[in-house]
């Protein structure tokens, strides 16, 4: 009688997931509902049989847009007119005249040729920079320490389904990344992987040196402004628009599940580039469209920030309102240049335990960033001040940090 019978597989998955609780990183689903209306309020459900209000602070919904009463129109009217699911792949009956014009607009928002829409930017990275090697042979990429598991992941596909190397340089270290680049075969095609907000550590790339890099040795680049898509520039095209520097980058990648307010990603980039991950990425051609709906309300969203820079500048003003007050507190966090406001505890039992107080004792909901999200020891608590959170909010937040980091033993910095 064969041995195999006597495997218990599921002793297997117990074992994996008792791994993680032992580190202290086991993930609990906060169960909410938000409010139409009034964000960044929401109700939150800590069992079958209760119900408490609280206040979000985790949101990636940066701007609110998902509550925005213009884009619940357009979404409304969508379903009205069309019904719910696009029918199909993008080849198959899933082009609805809603996704075309959403991929004019964006193309025109960050001044390419084209557009491509995908079901999720993590879908988009992985699907365009896993394509890369099918089009480019030999491709050798060089991709930033600090980029996204979703470039991550379209890299080893690239290097799984075509002749395509992987570089890694320090993050946002040019000195690194030309010795690398130099180092690299003359002829050899090549493309630089990065991204403009880098969202656990609220910093920002050096994007035109990286171009001018790439201009020197001849490679393309490929940049993620999922974070920055909406909330950065004149129009909302991102760091990129803001820096003058879109013509210079030749494929750009961003979200409409952030600033925007929905779901879906995409990429930008001239006709031939779009074309051909149009053509052959798999993750793209097998996949079906984001529903008509999804689509008629992020091309509103897209419309109605393009004409709204005081969104952005509100949005800025409250994130710099959070970062003075945690600076005057003396609290230990990321003082970045961007509207990302990480709060420093750097262990994970204790990461999980300030958030699980924060909305038990005081309605406030921010999740714990723990490992594999960012590195072992910088376990953080990740705030994303919204254009409305009010002053009366952040008091009430900084009264319970001021509670809880006493009760947990925490170490302040020099206040400001």
């Amino acid at each position: 009688m064969s041995s195999d019978k006597n495997i218990n597989y599921g002793d297997f998955f117990r074992a994996a997931v008792d791994g993680v609780r032992s580190e202290g990183r086991y993930r609990v689903f906060q169960d909410i509902r938000r409010k139409r209306g009034a964000f960044p309020s929401a109700t939150w459900y800590p069992n079958e049989t209760t119900e408490r209000a609280i206040t979000v602070w985790c949101s990636n919904d940066y701007l609110g847009m998902g509550q925005n009463e213009c884009v619940i129109e357009a979404v409304k009217s969508a379903v009205d007119q069309a019904g719910t699911g696009s029918g199909g792949t993008r080849n198959i009956s899933g082009t609805t005249h809603y996704h075309v014009q959403l991929e004019k607009e964006l193309a025109e928002l960050h001044s390419k040729d084209a557009a491509l829409v995908m079901t999720s930017g993590y879908v988009a990275n992985e699907a365009t920079l896993g394509v890369m090697s099918k089009i480019l042979p030999g491709l050798i990429i060089f991709s930033d320490e600090m980029n996204h598991a979703s470039m991550i992941s379209g890299i080893q596909r690239a290097q799984k389904t075509g002749v395509c190397e992987k570089r890694i340089f320090k993050h946002n270290d040019l000195a690194d990344l030309e010795a690398k680049l130099k180092a690299a075969p003359a002829g050899a095609p090549k493309l630089i992987a990065f991204e403009s907000v880098y969202s656990m550590d609220a910093d920002i790339a050096p994007i035109e040196q990286i171009c001018d890099l790439a201009d020197k040795y001849n490679a393309l680049t490929y940049i993620d402004e999922v974070h920055a898509v909406g909330m950065y520039g004149a129009k909302g095209g991102g760091i990129c628009e803001q820096r003058g520097l879109m013509p210079r980058v030749d494929i750009i990648q961003g979200t409409l599940a952030k600033a925007y307010g929905m779901i879906g990603g995409y990429i930008a980039a001239d006709t031939h580039i779009t074309d051909a991950v149009r053509s052959l990425a798999s993750g793209f051609i097998f996949t079906t469209s984001i529903p008509p709906s999804t689509a008629a309300g992020a091309l509103r969203s897209v419309k109605v920030l393009k004409i709204s820079p005081h969104i952005r500048e509100q949005h800025q003003e409250r994130a710099n309102a959070l970062k003075a007050r945690f600076r005057a507190a003396g609290f230990p966090f990321i003082d970045g240049e961007t509207h990302i406001v990480p709060l420093m505890v750097g262990d994970p039992v204790k990461c999980k335990a300030i958030s699980d107080a924060l909305i038990e004792h005081f309605g406030l909901y921010v999740q714990p960033i723990n490992f594999p999200t960012v590195p072992r020891g910088t376990e953080r608590l990740r705030f994303t001040p919204s254009p409305f959170h009010t002053d009366a909010m952040m008091d009430e937040l900084m009264s319970a940090l001021d509670q809880v980091w006493v009760e947990f033993g925490l170490k302040r910095v020099k206040a400001a």
